[in-house]
């Protein structure tokens, strides 16, 4: 069997605050196949943001290890587009710019990056936006830029931080039905860390729930909704049930997380200890 696209295996991640020691992440391991699409959901502080920048080679694990194609992953590469929860475009660039600043970045020519970005201009929905600049256009239309910047050097993998954190609940709505649609259009292999439960189950062919910290994998759960999917899809009883399936296995998790805060704790125990 050829390996997954995407194995995290046995990552644990330990932290040093002030002499103590910080469990962020603790054996989490996942499989993900090309072209499938996971979500992650937690409490806040469970270390999904953290496990997406261990993903991408940002950080790497203090135990385990990530493999891409069955290669280790040992630093950031071309074959990872990181989606942050902020746009982080360059207001001082217009859209096409920002978007074609990882081919120049790998030294592509400029006839073949401006080729590649007006595909994907159209592709995200910003054909006619192409000279605007960053304050110019809307929340959502500077996520669809980010997007699209992302997929300009072609990733096989997207890694994305909750997207659209920032954006109004009806854009928000909007944005999760066009992510699907570009999705469908390349199929890359998407890793999507977000806190609302029913933009997991929308997007996602497997749902991630992780535990309060240290950040385990407490279930993983199959999304059996067909696609294609649109919105109305999250009106349906089987979207529902699902919903509150998750909601009740986070909420003793969100519970304890916020029990954590309140008492001001940080675990100094040894990672062999858990």
């Amino acid at each position: 069997m050829p390996p997954a696209k995407l194995e995290l295996n046995h990552i644990s991640m330990v932290y040093t605050q002030r002499g103590q020691r910080f469990v962020a992440l603790r054996d989490v391991s996942l499989q993900i196949d090309t072209g499938e699409f996971i979500s992650i959901v937690g409490a806040s502080g469970c270390g999904k943001t953290t496990l997406l920048r261990i993903a991408d080679g940002l950080v790497m694990p203090t135990q385990g290890q990530v493999r891409v194609d069955g290669q280790p992953v040992t630093r950031p590469g071309p074959d990872r587009g990181f989606v942050f929860q902020q746009d982080a475009l360059f207001p001082w660039r217009t859209v096409l710019a920002n978007i074609i600043f990882g081919l120049e970045v790998q030294g592509k020519r400029k006839r073949d990056a401006l080729q590649r970005a007006d595909e994907l201009v159209r592709l995200v929905g910003l054909a006619g936006f192409e000279q605007h600049f960053p304050h110019e256009l809307s929340g959502g239309m500077r996520q669809r830029a980010n997007l699209a910047r992302a997929l300009t050097i072609d990733p096989d993998i997207l890694l994305m931080d909750e997207p659209f954190a920032a954006l109004d609940a009806q854009t928000r709505e909007l944005m999760q039905a066009e992510l699907l649609r570009v999705w469908r259009s390349n199929r890359k292999t998407v890793m999507f860390v977000t806190h609302q439960i029913d933009e997991a189950v929308y997007l996602a062919d497997r749902v991630v729930v992780m535990t309060s910290r240290p950040g385990q994998i407490k279930a993983v759960l199959e999304v059996d909704i067909p696609r294609p999917r649109d919105l109305s899809v999250k009106r349906t009883p089987r979207f529902l049930e699902m919903v509150d399936t998750i909601w009740r296995m986070l909420e003793e998790e969100v519970k304890a997380a916020l029990r954590i805060t309140d008492a001001g704790q940080v675990d100094s125990r040894p990672l062999a200890t858990y």
